[in-house]
């Protein structure tokens, strides 16, 4: 399907398309950096925090289709940054959204939304209609897609028809290696509190290592809130590297790509460190290279989940929680081995959310208990984990 510029941008000429790997063409306006970028697409439907979710690493190679028609009213500022320690950190590669980008109205705001996609890089493309491309997203799965933004208008579209055509697949890529930091790293940040900002983390407290695949700010804020010490090493780290560190517990962060591909060189480490029986939690990335780590299968999802209000059941409360996610790969739950409890499942298909060890101090959530954005429903997830370390010290 091509849609002509004249249904789209009537009085201007467009200066941004997204053309999809079959060939089908959206026009609309330019916006964020200049220039053309490939990824996967999906789409997001959060109503709030877009600047939290383009920064969040694990969404590195992807466009993000925001089905919020609003977006930019905010503005953007330092302290919403996911990227941790280095906000110039690779994360999405494109957004695309319904209304053009509007003037910040916020009281925290510290420049434009456009002037901050700008400056990560990010090309978008806005009025667009974004119900069309979710419902396609829906009906097809996740497309690999060009987006370009040209502020003069001129774009040579059989050579991004080509690109989009020929832009390998999600399944089978190694990304989170060039999101990861490279050396090891204390974090000082608690959580945010107004109006003071950041708190400072504690001084003494179990000491947790976060292994780094793409690591999401507020995950490490969360931990220092729940009491913990936090540091962080590189995802490519051995289990001698980290066990040096005499960590009291270990958390496998979140990341981008195929967790089979980056298991090629992390579990190995996951497994030594399961075998000399540290406490561990998997997040998102994390759950599902835990699982493969025991010897579980993921699977690649069509439409993957993404979005601030995704309701999970967890069956070791009875409760629902509204959670926020962000994943296109899936645990096979029928392969997780005969000791793992599934905790956690989606209710909107039935994946696996969620498990733990009976006889081994492991949990996992594939779900993002660190929300930033999404409710606070799932924060007792690093509660209950930090709760743990405290008395296991004790005893």
């Amino acid at each position: 399907m091509t849609v002509s510029p004249e249904k789209q941008a009537p009085t201007a000429k467009p200066t941004g398309v997204i053309v999809l790997a079959d060939g089908s063409t959206f026009f609309g306006t330019g916006a964020g950096a200049a220039g053309e970028a490939v990824g996967e697409l999906c789409f997001n439907t959060a109503m709030t925090g877009h600047q939290e979710i383009l920064a969040d690493p694990s969404y590195a190679g992807q466009i993000v289709c925001f089905t919020f028609p609003h977006v930019g009213n905010v503005g953007a500022n330092i302290q919403d940054e996911e990227s941790a320690s280095e906000p110039a950190r690779k994360a999405a590669v494109g957004m695309v959204s319904r209304a053009v980008i509007t003037a910040p109205a916020n009281w925290r705001a510290e420049e434009s939304f456009d002037s901050w996609l700008a400056g990560r890089g990010i090309i978008a493309v806005t009025g667009i209609d974004t119900r069309a491309l979710t419902r396609r997203i829906r009906e097809q799965g996740m497309p690999m897609a060009v987006t370009a933004h040209a502020p003069d208008g001129e774009f040579d579209l059989d050579a991004l028809r080509k690109l989009a055509a020929e832009a390998p697949a999600m399944e089978g890529r190694e990304l989170a290696a060039a999101v990861a930091q490279t050396g090891n790293s204390d974090w000082a940040e608690s959580a945010w509190d107004w109006p003071n900002g950041f708190d400072k983390g504690p001084s003494d407290g179990p000491r947790v290592v976060v292994l780094d695949y793409g690591v999401k700010a507020n995950i490490l804020r969360r931990l220092a809130a729940a009491g913990a010490r936090v540091s962080v090493a590189p995802g490519k780290a051995s289990a001698d590297d980290i066990l040096a560190m005499k960590p009291d517990g270990v958390v496998v962060s979140n990341g981008p790509g195929d967790p089979a591909a980056t298991g090629g060189y992390a579990l190995a480490t996951l497994r030594g460190l399961i075998e000399a029986g540290v406490p561990m939690l998997g997040i998102c990335l994390g759950h599902q290279m835990l699982a493969l780590a025991l010897g579980a299968k993921t699977l690649k999802m069509a439409q993957g989940h993404h979005g601030a209000n995704h309701p999970v059941k967890n069956h070791e409360t009875g409760q629902v929680e509204i959670v926020s996610m962000n994943h296109g790969f899936a645990v096979d739950a029928d392969t997780l081995p005969a000791d793992a409890v599934e905790t956690h499942v989606s209710l909107f298909d039935g994946t696996n959310c969620g498990f733990r060890l009976k006889d081994r101090p492991v949990t996992a959530v594939q779900h993002h208990p660190e929300a930033s954005p999404g409710p606070q429903d799932s924060f007792n997830v690093f509660e209950r984990f930090v709760d743990s370390l405290k008395t296991r010290q004790a005893a």
